[in-house]
This record gives structure tokens, C-alpha cells and sequence, in this order.
């Protein structure tokens, strides 16, 4: 491949991760779910929204399944569940990229360093404010380690003063 770009075997980018795990109609579902004004749906709402292309209990099927996968929760209305996201498109997306860098960063053989500096390389060929972005954050965490560094953990969930 160009750009000294080269494609691993089972390697994907965090969202395509996502896809992986999911059907084309659950991907359809909790895309219905995430644009709902609401932010809950039934399944007739989600059966409507499907235009008829799927069965009614099909619409039911798959909301039960995003439900046990975890990424919907429900609640019981009257005769009928209602459907919400448990988690954001943002926020499902950012649980599944730190996943992936806790998975690299945690591996046994392989160090971390190259990880990081093809991410910098990354990040500086896409976009120089995101290089930025990623300097601010480094360096945010660092003041707040420093910070937490002076306490130590007393066993109650808070810390005190070393």
C-alpha cells in the first residue's frame, strides 16, 4: 500500500470495530434510536421509521438483541418497552477507541513506544490543530498526576494528604 501505510490482519479503526459487532439492521436501529427527538423509541416507532422493508417482529428482534448486546436500555410503558441509547454515538465510539489503546498499550510483546509515535505521525498528518489538541491533553494529564502524586489513597475512596 502507498504512504508506508500497511493493513494488519484484524487490525481496524475503532469504529469499524463497532460495525463488526453488529448486523447492517442493528446499525440501521441505534442510528433510529440516536436521531429519536426523544431520545426514547418503541418498536412501532422503529417498524415506521423502517419504512415496512422490515417485519414488525424483525423490528422487535433487534431492538431485544442491541438491548442484551448492552447498548440499549429499556423500560417498560404500559403494554410496550421503550428503547434508549445507553451511550452516545460519541461516547459509544470513545469506549471503543480507548478499548483498542488499552488492548496495544497492555500488549506483552510489543512496547509502547512505537504505538505512540504512530500515533503522533497520525494525528500530524491528518490535522496540525488535532496536534495540538493531543499536546494540550498530555499535558493536562500530566498536571493532574503531579497533582495527585503529593495524596495517597486512605481506602475510603478519597485520598489524604501524604
Amino acid at each position: 500500500m502507498g504512504n508506508g501505510h500497511y493493513l494488519f490482519w484484524g487490525f481496524r479503526p475503532p469504529r469499524d470495530l463497532l460495525r463488526a459487532h453488529l448486523g447492517s439492521l442493528e446499525r440501521r436501529v441505534i442510528e433510529i434510536v440516536w436521531e429519536s427527538g426523544s431520545g426514547e423509541v418503541t418498536v412501532r416507532d422503529v417498524h415506521d421509521r423502517l419504512g415496512g422493508a422490515v417485519a414488525y417482529t424483525t423490528a422487535m428482534t433487534t431492538l431485544d438483541r442491541l438491548f442484551k448486546k448492552g447498548l440499549l436500555a429499556r423500560t417498560k410503558r404500559a403494554r410496550a418497552f421503550a428503547y434508549s441509547a445507553r451511550a452516545s454515538r460519541e461516547e459509544l465510539d470513545a469506549i471503543v477507541a480507548s478499548g483498542v489503546v488499552s488492548g496495544l498499550l497492555a500488549n506483552e510483546w510489543s512496547a509502547p513506544l512505537p504505538f505512540l509515535s504512530n500515533l503522533v505521525e497520525a494525528v500530524g498528518e491528518r490535522d496540525r490543530d488535532l496536534l495540538g489538541e493531543l499536546e494540550r491533553m498530555v499535558r493536562s494529564k500530566r498536571r493532574q498526576l503531579e497533582r495527585g502524586a503529593g495524596k495517597k489513597d486512605d481506602g475510603t475512596g478519597g485520598a489524604e494528604e501524604a
